[in-house]
């Protein structure tokens, strides 16, 4: 029963998620508080886990949930449930798009889901935001009851913003000012 539910969860997350892996975040956030499968310090594991490994944010986010749920089956059955949707919707595109390709209705649909694409995104990118600078108590409402700020992330980050705008006009590497940001934020959680 298990498989089923995963399968049947993450077939809908790549059913509705428009617009890549971060897209799947604010579907993730609503399964993680429905099914209790994984908690929201669990989702931002998740994201950096996904984000630092080979392959598509949101596949790497169903195998990495679908596994911690139910073993390496679950974890196969949550990224082919993912990606079916994704398969169907190309072949049935692929057969329109052959017969309709200059059709101004065609063309109007494929201009309106980039503003959704574009609204999902931003959606995962304040929950990422939230989950990362702000630390939440939750009362029995719908708001928090208490925000506190992660000054120690905050800091980081700017050390990040700063040195990566600084090393372009010092021909200094970017990616040296991000791993060393990384450092700094482990060595601020040790």
């Amino acid at each position: 029963m298990i498989y089923l539910q995963l399968f049947i969860e993450f077939f809908l997350v790549g059913l509705l998620s428009v617009g890549g892996g971060l897209a799947t975040i604010p579907f993730l956030t609503d399964m993680g508080q429905r099914t209790g499968w994984f908690s929201l310090d669990q989702l931002t594991n998740m994201i950096a886990i996904s984000e630092s490994t080979p392959g598509p944010l949101g596949v790497n986010m169903a195998s990495y949930v679908g596994y911690e749920t139910a073993g390496i089956f679950g974890g196969a059955v949550a990224t082919v449930g993912l990606i079916t949707p994704s398969i169907i919707v190309i072949l049935i595109v692929a057969a329109i798009l052959v017969k309709f390709r200059d059709n101004p209705h065609v063309k109007a649909v494929f201009y309106g889901l980039r503003p959704a694409s574009m609204g999902l995104i931003a959606a995962a990118g304040w929950s990422v935001i939230c989950l990362t600078f702000f630390t939440l108590t939750w009362g029995n409402g719908f708001l928090p009851e208490h925000i506190a700020i992660s000054w120690k992330c905050l800091a980081v980050a700017a050390a990040v913003l700063f040195f990566t705008h600084w090393s372009k006009t010092k021909k200094a590497h970017p990616v040296l000012w991000i791993a060393l940001s990384a450092i700094a934020g482990i060595a601020f959680e040790m």
